[in-house]
């Protein structure tokens, strides 16, 4: 049985992680500071550090895999704290890599689509792009054994239902809860690929058992982009809410979608749209 470490793992990614990793009988630890995590995301039979990523050195070194979750993986609130956002994405990253290097342990790193857009659009895309570059150092450098999993927008069961830390999904939740309009940024054109987790769950758990190593990163999207526009007309007809348009913000792209298919070849996973399906059920 493989040992397996999840950082972030009271998250809305890890959460889900675990969950399935337990399924499939592996014996998992958690590591995560609950500044958004939520001990309510906790899975019975898994074991839970509360502790910050850059402590990470202070763990047993008999691991087998390591999945590195643990992120500030939002745009918005990296504006707000960019030091913050530096730390924990690109220090943090540092600290995990330099463990998985002294332990000999494989490590998968989530990624961010971002890193197809301009890195100083903000400092979300910039420390997520450096976090990758620090993964491809140590990989060509100090061999270590590691593989980026490049996430696109993450939706399904457990999603932060959150104004601050939620993506367009849990926004649109939490404005519904409270009865208000649906904020649409912008003119609302601009298009998403938008990723089940639990795909993004059975592409992370694929990549890590997998013997196969990629030159650049494993793409986790769907391959299918909608429009802000075309998600809220799925909300109202579901929901029966109006919407408001909000000024452009800040390192809001214009498109996100699956850049290759290299997951789907080589790794035999099958992403689906389940969007429509999935905000029928909310």
């Amino acid at each position: 049985m493989k040992k397996i470490l999840v950082t972030g793992g009271a998250g809305f990614i890890g959460s889900n992680l675990i969950k399935e990793l337990m399924l499939q009988n592996f014996d998992v630890v958690s590591l995560d500071n609950y500044s958004t995590g939520n001990s309510k995301n906790e899975i019975q039979g898994a074991k839970y550090i509360n502790d910050d990523i850059e402590n990470i050195e202070k763990l047993e070194d008999n691991f087998d895999l390591c999945f590195h979750l643990a992120a500030q993986s939002r745009v918005q609130p990296s504006f707000k704290d960019p030091k913050e956002s530096f730390r924990v994405n690109v220090m943090g990253t540092l600290k995990v890599n330099e463990w998985a290097k002294k332990n000999g342990i494989k490590l998968v790193y989530s990624g961010s689509s971002s890193m197809h857009h301009d890195p100083s659009d903000s400092p979300y895309a910039m420390y997520k792009f450096l976090g990758e570059e620090v993964c491809k150092l140590y990989k060509k450098s100090f061999n270590v054994n590691v593989e980026i999993a490049r996430f696109y927008n993450v939706y399904g069961p457990g999603e932060s239902i959150d104004e601050k830390f939620g993506n367009v999904i849990g926004i649109w939740r939490s404005k519904i809860s409270k009865g208000e309009p649906l904020t649409i940024v912008g003119d609302g054109n601009q298009r998403r690929d938008f990723i089940h987790v639990m795909d993004v769950i059975d592409g992370l758990i694929k990549i890590g058992l997998s013997k196969l190593s990629h030159d650049d990163a494993w793409e986790l999207g769907t391959g299918v982009n909608y429009s802000i526009n075309e998600v809220f007309g799925y909300f109202k007809n579901k929901f029966n809410i109006d919407s408001l348009y909000i000024p452009e913000q800040p390192g809001n792209y214009r498109e996100t979608l699956r850049k290759n298919d290299d997951t789907l070849k080589l790794l035999n996973w099958e992403p689906k749209d389940r969007l429509k399906e999935h905000i029928n059920q909310l």
